[in-house]
């Protein structure tokens, strides 16, 4: 592969630059596209690692490590000499100069501008709830979440008062949309079946794991059909599912909706995104939630150097539904744009309209449980399941990696053991005394 990159043909344009802000699915395949046709191109990304973020609730429940999603991004582009990677935070951009200003203070300028810089969590205006409501967007996050899970169940087993065992083990999850199924789900297995047998004066298996929506239904992207299957699904599992419910208070210990607060030891927040601010920098239009307006071809409306794709960009489909926020969308952008902008800088063929082709969607409710749907088809169990491992196992960037995972998942469905149970210390910091049992007065040693 390196070879093929190397001999293809100069580019008739070869000082055109560009410049795309994100390693994410569609940016990654932006800059493969670009490197094969032997376009200069850099990619500007805060983390040097490409996330798979499908997977990142297994990191969070110890059940896979945070190394079996990641991938070096300079390995990644290694084949294709054209691409250089800088590994910066991009804090502005000045359309009209076209040029982006990183943390650093120096700037970068660019032909063509590719906006690809995904989303975080948004909180609906609650940004308080930020250091009390853990989202899961980063592998940092991941982290958070499995040492203050794991932590919560050591903090049980030492404290003495029963109503305190019973808080540190009550687990709120805030958002039913796959990836609040998908962490309820597996925090019910990880308390029920591999730390049921590790502990002495608690039993984890008694845990509390609640999975509260505002909506009338879980998984609304998903037929009732399958939503009312994974319901029951995860309250076989022993998960406490409410819907039509609104969070309205998240506190140190406890959290409330309807008028009622429950005590409780961790509080998950899967509620919803919001794309990255960096689309709001160019002054072109933007939705309601700060997504940047593109036209069928990607092209940033009123930008013509400028593209937008993935979680940052508003584009509707032929019935007029903003697409989904999905890997694959995002995937499919990518590799649409890639391959036109090269043919743009190269002969000058403008870029055809992108048209999304849905594989499916998907999500696991649990130990050989899933939902799988396209179109009319749907599947539902064990096969669901089996779909979802080979289609994330597929999409794993790097050979070593879909090896690891298979091997992982192999030894966790003969075993139920999780052997990513790392309590990291550094990731308990940002919680203050929370974290600490010695700040708790029912603490026994």
């Amino acid at each position: 592969m390196r070879h093929e990159a190397i001999q293809n043909p100069t580019p008739k344009n070869p000082v055109a630059r560009v410049v795309i802000i994100g390693a994410g699915f569609a940016g990654l395949e932006v800059a493969k596209a670009l490197g094969k046709a032997g376009i200069a191109a850099t990619v500007v990304d805060r983390r040097n690692y490409h996330l798979f973020q499908p997977l990142l609730y297994q990191v969070a429940t110890a059940a896979l490590a945070a190394t079996d999603i990641a991938e070096p991004i300079r390995k990644i582009l290694r084949p294709y000499p054209s691409v250089q990677v800088l590994f910066a935070e991009v804090v502005g951009i000045d359309a009209a100069a076209r040029k982006i200003r990183l943390s650093d203070g120096k700037s970068l300028g660019y032909d063509y501008l590719v906006l690809a810089a995904g989303s975080r969590t948004s909180y609906f205006g609650n940004d308080k709830w930020g250091s009390l409501a853990l989202g899961l967007k980063s592998i940092e996050d991941s982290r958070r979440i499995r040492s203050e899970l794991l932590r919560a169940f050591e903090n049980a087993e030492r404290a003495s008062d029963p109503a305190e065992q019973d808080r540190l083990m009550s687990v709120a999850i805030i958002g039913g949309g796959p990836t609040g199924v998908e962490l309820a789900g597996s925090i019910a297995e990880l308390s029920r079946f591999t730390l049921a047998r590790d502990f002495r004066r608690i039993r984890p298996q008694d845990a509390r794991i609640m999975l509260i929506e505002g909506g009338p239904r879980l998984l609304p992207g998903f037929s009732r059909k399958l939503a009312d299957y994974a319901r029951a699904r995860l309250q076989k599992l022993g998960v406490i599912v409410e819907t039509n419910q609104t969070v309205d208070y998240i506190g140190e210990k406890e959290f409330g909706f309807a008028g009622k607060k429950i005590p409780v030891g961790l509080v998950i927040w899967a509620a919803g995104v919001g794309p990255s601010p960096l689309g709001r920098m160019i002054g072109s239009p933007t939705d309601r939630a700060g997504r940047v307006v593109v036209g069928p071809n990607l092209q940033v409306s009123g930008q013509s150097e400028i593209f937008a794709l993935g979680d940052i960009a508003y584009l509707e489909d032929e019935d007029g539904k903003a697409l989904p926020g999905l890997a694959q969308v995002a995937k499919q952008q990518g590799i649409h744009l890639g391959r036109g902008l090269a043919d743009l800088i190269i002969e000058g063929k403008p870029i055809q309209p992108f048209r999304y082709r849905s594989r499916g969607n998907t999500a696991i409710v649990g130990r050989h449980a899933a939902i799988f749907e396209t179109g009319r088809f749907s599947l539902k169990g064990w096969f669901a399941w089996l779909a979802w491992a080979v289609i994330h196992v597929y999409l794993l960037v790097g050979f070593q990696h879909r090896v690891i995972v298979t091997t992982q998942w192999l030894w966790r469905y003969l075993t139920y053991e999780r052997g990513a149970r790392v309590i990291a210390f550094d990731d308990l910091d940002h919680r203050g005394s929370r974290t600490k049992i010695d700040a708790d007065p029912t603490a026994s040693l």
